[in-house]
């Protein structure tokens, strides 16, 4: 099974930036896809941004759309996530993990799968 840990997350006023990151215990399985999800207090996750592992297209949930960036660096088997102009409303728990790419397209409507273990996490809190 592969293992993901999550970092980079913090406190952050509004209109700032962070990157976060996620380590991927293997790299190499074809027709996946690694997403960051995200779940604030007393809502169910959310998908926020996904790249695919064969080709790089990459697709982001409506409200993150011109202010996240997500990106990969396959020798290092790392995914980023990099969150500009950040919101209070971003303040969530952040998550990573892989999929069948072909559920990507549905990350654009806030789609999470419910059937990968997810890690910790790491925090982002926006302040206003």
């Amino acid at each position: 099974e592969v293992q993901f840990v999550e970092s980079g997350g913090g406190l952050v006023q509004a209109g700032g930036s962070l990157r976060l990151s996620c380590v991927a215990s293997e790299f190499t399985f074809d027709d996946y896809a690694i997403g960051w999800f995200r779940q604030a207090p007393g809502k169910e996750r959310e998908g926020v941004s996904c790249i695919s592992l064969s080709d790089d297209r990459t697709y982001y949930e409506d409200s993150v759309k011109g202010r996240f960036t997500i990106s990969k660096d396959n020798a290092k088997k790392t995914v980023y996530l990099q969150m500009n102009s950040l919101k209070p409303e971003d303040t969530a728990v952040y998550f990573c993990a892989a999929f069948p790419a072909h559920y990507a397209p549905g990350l654009s409507t806030g789609w999470a799968p419910s059937f990968v273990s997810w890690g910790q996490g790491t925090q982002v809190t926006v302040s206003s």
